[in-house]
């Protein structure tokens, strides 16, 4: 049987997920003034746990009383600080600095950041391709950064954001023990219990109206982006992945023109070619190769006729698995060498230098 290749379905939640977070930034802006940074940070992500606590309450109940893994709960706990509580300060600082747009723009700088990160510390293969792609999104970030429009202050405050949002893409990319919800809930509750009591000691406070509005804000835009983008990360990689996140600030100029009046100019067009181009040198940017898989046992969005997934699901027949949609329980892999073409999903964090021979 011929092995799919993992990437349209994937790529389509990468990209409904930066439509939802493309549209938080603006959104955000609109109170980011009477409530601070630490308090709005902080309702955001509550929202968004809040939008996932009833599938993420089931899966810890059928998971009993099982622990996670020691290296799960290391990513876990990175994720949650650099991506729950570092990045979204800084960036709603800048947004304090700063027009929405400029500040939408700026955050394609995550890719190349998710980009280097993965690479150095994340075994995860980068070809030529991949490199071209994650150039030109420094170009096009080059581009539509102004310092004129927040300053350098601005605009340094998001770079460190980029910085800190890279490593949670790669840190929640490689998470196994937990299904989606479980991580973006885990995320929004300790990231939005931190910052939110961090902001109401510092004097922050908000009206009931205020509090919805970033609790809806959050379960839209934090809470259902994250789960899209998670389940696209396990199969594409940290860097495939992020690269059709950059769309999100796309979406996040075309809210902040539309519903908040801000100006953009011929350079978000040259920008959004660039970005483009990105995207696709980067979906060319598969290779096949002889490797091997461990026995593991794991967590994630699957389904059956990748060469990975065909095992069979209680009251059906065995030619099942490789009809069965998208769905996630956890399931064991048996040790296995062979080739084809692959990403750096889940299962192919492999090293590349003297790979076995197939079978």
């Amino acid at each position: 049987m011929a092995e799919r290749r993992p990437g349209f379905v994937p790529a389509i939640w990468c990209l409904v997920a930066a439509l939802l977070f493309g549209a938080t930034t603006p959104a955000s802006k609109a109170l980011v003034y009477d409530l601070g940074p630490l308090l709005l940070s902080g309702l955001l992500y509550l929202g968004a746990a809040l939008a996932v606590v009833i599938p993420a309450t089931r899966a810890m109940r059928r998971r009993e009383h099982r622990g996670l893994r020691g290296v799960d709960r290391t990513r876990l706990l990175g994720a949650v600080v650099c991506g729950g509580v570092i990045g979204p300060v800084l960036l709603l600082l800048a947004l304090s600095r700063a027009p929405a747009s400029s500040v939408s723009l700026w955050l394609t700088l995550e890719t190349v950041a998710t980009a280097i990160l993965a690479r150095a510390f994340f075994n995860e293969y980068l070809g030529t391709r991949a490199w071209l792609a994650t150039g030109l999104v420094v170009i096009a970030s080059v581009v539509i950064s102004d310092p004129g429009q927040g300053g350098l202050v601005a605009t340094g405050l998001v770079a460190l954001a980029c910085i800190a949002w890279g490593l949670d893409n790669n840190f929640t990319s490689v998470i196994e023990g937990l299904t989606t919800a479980e991580i973006t809930f885990w995320k929004g509750l300790v990231a939005g219990a931190t910052t939110l009591i961090a902001g109401l000691a510092l004097g922050a406070r908000a009206s009931a109206v205020e509090v919805g509005a970033a609790l809806a804000i959050g379960a839209l835009g934090y809470g259902a982006s994250l789960v899209l983008y998670v389940a696209g990360a396990q199969q594409l990689g940290a860097t495939r992945s992020q690269l059709v996140f950059s769309t999100a600030p796309l979406f996040g100029v075309a809210v902040a023109t539309l519903f908040f009046g801000e100006i953009v100019g011929g350079q978000h067009a040259v920008a959004i070619g660039l970005m483009a181009s990105a995207i696709w040198l980067l979906s060319r940017d598969v290779h096949t190769h002889a490797h091997r898989h461990e026995t593991i046992v794991h967590t994630h969005w699957h389904r059956g006729g990748d060469g990975h997934h065909d095992h069979a699901h209680p009251g059906e027949g065995a030619e099942a698995p490789s009809s069965r949609a998208w769905h996630q329980h956890e399931h064991r892999h048996d040790a296995v060498v062979h080739a084809h073409p692959h990403w750096p999903d889940l299962h192919h964090r492999h090293p590349h230098k003297d790979e076995p021979e197939p079978e």
